[in-house]
Order: structure tokens, then sequence, then C-alpha cells
């Protein structure tokens, strides 16, 4: 049986919500618990980061000092002794770096993004449209049993696709939207979360 988690909201802070504000910009604080589309929401990004002549390595910067969220490594290690755990995130390499040193390099599918020779963030490249999902069907193809769990829009649809999801402090707009799947708020909670699924599926 396989865990797999969301990065951002889950185990660390949102960077682009922590990199607002380092630089002031309200519209930067947008995550996937506000704008569902994706591609929508990272050329949104872009644009501010050219308007504002920003580049990765201011970004890289503000991540070198996030730090997990409380309580968000003992959680982890606990996870892993219990299940084979994936991280499944909608970030990119060039971000993830710092902070899977301090969660103790757990496995990182996550995307990429394309940087010019001055150091401009000229675009970006998902491994795979949908990419969350299409992990979890490639892990049950592989007859593995998965639970999932995150907090955002762009983690319903990986959620779904496992053989049974949690949220992990969503936001109650997405609650109401999607029902179905226990909310938790503390990681004692994500973990008896874990626990309560596996139970029930190897009943």
């Amino acid at each position: 049986m396989l865990a797999c988690l969301d990065l951002e909201g889950v185990l660390v802070p949102e960077i682009w919500i922590d990199f607002a504000e380092q630089t002031g910009i309200e519209k930067l604080r947008l995550t996937t618990r506000d704008i569902p589309d994706y591609d929508e929401l990272m050329r949104g990004r872009l644009k501010i980061l050219d308007e504002n002549n920003l580049k990765l390595a201011d970004i890289q910067n503000v991540i070198q000092k996030i730090k997990p969220l409380e309580g968000a490594c003992d959680f982890l290690e606990w996870l892993k002794s219990e299940f084979q755990v994936i991280i499944l995130s909608d970030t990119f390499y060039q971000f993830a770096g710092p902070l899977m040193a301090q969660l103790d390099y757990p496995t990182l599918f996550c995307n990429e993004l394309i940087v010019d020779k001055e150091g401009r963030i000229a675009n970006y490249r998902l491994r795979q449209a949908d990419g969350k999902t299409k992990a979890v069907a490639a892990l049950q193809s592989l007859n593995f049993q998965v639970v999932a769990a995150g907090d955002s829009y762009n983690d319903t649809g990986m959620l779904k696709q496992a053989d049974a999801g949690i949220f992990f402090r969503p936001p109650e707009s997405i609650t109401k939207e999607f029902p179905q799947f226990p909310v938790t708020h503390q990681y004692e909670e994500m973990k008896q979360a874990f626990q309560q699924a596996r139970a029930d599926l190897t009943k």
C-alpha cells in the first residue's frame, strides 16, 4: 500500500505565498486553492515575474528560508514507517531541493521550469497533464493500493483516483464541493485517517 502526498500546504508552506510576502506582490498569493486551472495560474505568475524583473534566483533565495510545517517531519517519518511514500507535487525541481533536504529526501515527482541564460523563468514544463491523477493510476496498474492526501483543487483528481483520499487543511469551499473526503487539520488527525483508510482497504 502506498501513500501519496501533496507537498505545499501539506508538508511545507506555500512557496508562492511566502514569495508574495517577501515581494509585496499580492497577486502572487494566488494558489491552486484559488484558481483550479493550473496553466492559467502559472501563466499569471510568469507574467508578474516578467513585469517585476524577478528571476529564479529571487524565488530560490526565499525558499532557502522556508521550514517544513510544524510537525511535518515527525508525521512524514511515521508515514514512511507504515507506508511506502511518494510526494506528488505541482512544484518544480528548481524549487524543491532545500525543502527535500529538510524532509530527509522523500521520493518526489514534480515538474520543471524552463530558465533562460539570464535566469529568467521563461516557461514551465509539466511532466504530464493532470500528473498527480495519472501517477496514482499508474501505481494502481502495478497492483498497489493508494491512499492520497492533499489540500487544493489540483489534488482532487488524485484523491478521487486513489483507493482512499484525505483532505489536510483545505479551504471550506473545496470541502463543500468534495464532501466525500474526510477533512483533517492536524497531523495526528491525518495519521488516524491513514490508519482508518488502511483498515478499510484491508478488510
